[in-house]
């Protein structure tokens, strides 16, 4: 058994290793150089579109734009947010959280032509749902069905064996001991049950038990950071000197911390912050294409402001109270060094490990839902509308089951599905890029167009 381990973890650092981030990171740098640097001069119309009610959501879908953004959060905003920051520094030191940052920025533009692609390809499936996403645009746009099947069946494992289960039924079940010393059972049987009763309703079920927790968890942890950096203010410059100064030279061996190098900081940046926004997996857009909206470039930029709030936003307050405090250098790893630098950070130790462990079960929870949805859908593409009432039954006895396995095999076979999924998806989104560039032109012309007549009759 440890032999195949073994080698399924060479796989996967093949898989995660330097030709799949240049090929994630380069996709978004092309993107962003086509697009103008979108991600920046957009952003704010990005933002007001999230929070703006108009007739553009009387579009076809099932949800909300607000909706299925907060769905895409919910499976995004996880234990990476946590946990794989602190993994991050911890193998790749202070100057990890600044590539984190450049993942998220050229990742922007990724999420920007994912969530565009979704809603110009998707369809309407039997059921009367939509149905979108990587599958549907590699199958449409690109004419590849065997490309597309294939990313459908690495989503469909991602979801019961990866990140949609058991890494997230762990992650609660030792957050939820710890916290209120309840026995693993009890809240295995707890989260089945609720896992049970949003996800056998469908999306509008999932989008509206997300419009309510993701806000809600992202604040709460947000607010508790910001709380720990105002303790801590004059730390603040050295701290964000130093992490600029990690990300270009080596980290020198300091208390627990082993030392890295520029290339360790790069990696361990790159591959935690594609981990945790999702950038360029093609998960995210099978929740776009969702949403209730005429037009493909304003759920694009919809869909960007989740990396941004994902990673500039959430992952910079995990990564700068891990800094800040010193955690990031002593002995402890993952969840128990973010416990540590929150505990450390505030007068009352309690609040700290409060803020991380509730925020851990909140932020897992979602990212059970998101990922159930996503699985769905690929099933979908695959057996039909008939597949989905067996799987959504198959993802809960996963979820059940999810508290009491520690199999290191299968979530290295996870890992490694996870990857494979972002292989078709950007052969897709280069391949595309013309139709891309095309829609953002019309749509931003039009835009303008619309502004001056406005102009122009006051």
């Amino acid at each position: 058994m440890e032999q195949i381990l073994h080698v399924f973890k060479q796989i996967d650092d093949l898989v995660w290793g330097p030709p799949l981030l240049i090929l994630l990171i380069g996709t978004g740098f092309y993107l962003t150089i086509r697009l103008g640097c979108l991600q920046i001069f957009k952003l704010p119309l990005a933002i007001k579109y999230l929070f703006k009610k108009d007739e553009d959501n009387t579009g076809e879908g099932d949800v909300s734009s607000f909706a299925a953004l907060c769905t895409a959060l919910a499976a995004t905003i996880g234990t990476g947010n946590i946990v794989g920051v602190a993994t991050a520094i911890k193998a790749g030191g202070p100057g990890a959280l600044f590539w984190m940052w450049m993942a998220a920025f050229f990742g922007m533009a990724t999420k920007y032509a994912e969530g565009l692609l979704a809603v110009k390809y998707r369809v309407i499936d039997k059921n009367g749902q939509m149905s979108g996403g990587p599958m549907y645009y590699i199958e449409k746009g690109l004419g590849n069905r065997w490309l597309a099947k294939t990313f459908a069946i690495f989503g469909i494992a991602v979801a019961f064996f990866g990140i949609g289960t058991f890494p997230q039924v762990n992650a609660i079940a030792d957050a939820v001991k710890i916290t209120f010393n309840v026995p693993i059972i009890v809240t295995s049987f707890i989260i089945t049950v609720l896992v049970a009763l949003v996800t056998l309703g469908g999306i509008k079920s999932i989008a509206k038990v997300s419009e309510l927790i993701v806000p809600f968890m992202a604040m709460f942890y947000i607010i508790g950071s910001i709380i720990i950096l105002i303790f801590n203010v004059k730390l603040l410059p050295e701290t964000i000197a130093m992490i600029i100064k990690s990300a270009f030279t080596p980290t020198a061996a300091f208390g627990g911390f082993l030392g890295a190098t520029v290339m360790k900081s790069i990696q361990s940046g790159v591959a935690r912050g594609v981990f945790s926004n999702e950038s360029g997996l093609g998960s995210a857009p099978i929740a776009a294409a969702a949403a209730k909206t005429k037009s493909c470039v304003r759920q694009g930029l919809i869909s960007m402001t989740g990396t941004f709030f994902d990673t500039i936003v959430i992952c910079t307050m995990t990564g700068l109270v891990l800094v800040l405090t010193g955690a990031w250098s002593s002995d402890t790893a993952g969840a128990a060094m973010t416990n540590l630098a929150f505990s450390s950070g505030l007068p009352i130790p309690v609040i700290g490990k409060l803020i991380v462990n509730i925020g851990l079960i909140f932020f897992a929870f979602t990212t059970i839902l998101g990922w159930n949805y996503y699985g769905e859908r690929c099933t979908e593409y695959i057996f039909g509308v008939n597949g989905i009432k067996p799987y959504r039954y198959i993802f809960i006895i996963l979820v059940a089951a999810g508290a009491f396995l520690k199999l290191d095999l299968i979530w290295v076979i996870a890992d490694i599905v996870n990857g494979l999924m972002a292989i078709p998806n950007l052969i897709a989104l280069v391949g595309l890029s013309g139709v891309i560039i095309s829609e953002t032109r019309a749509y931003f012309q039009q835009l303008e167009k619309e502004e001056y007549t406005v102009l122009k009759s006051a």
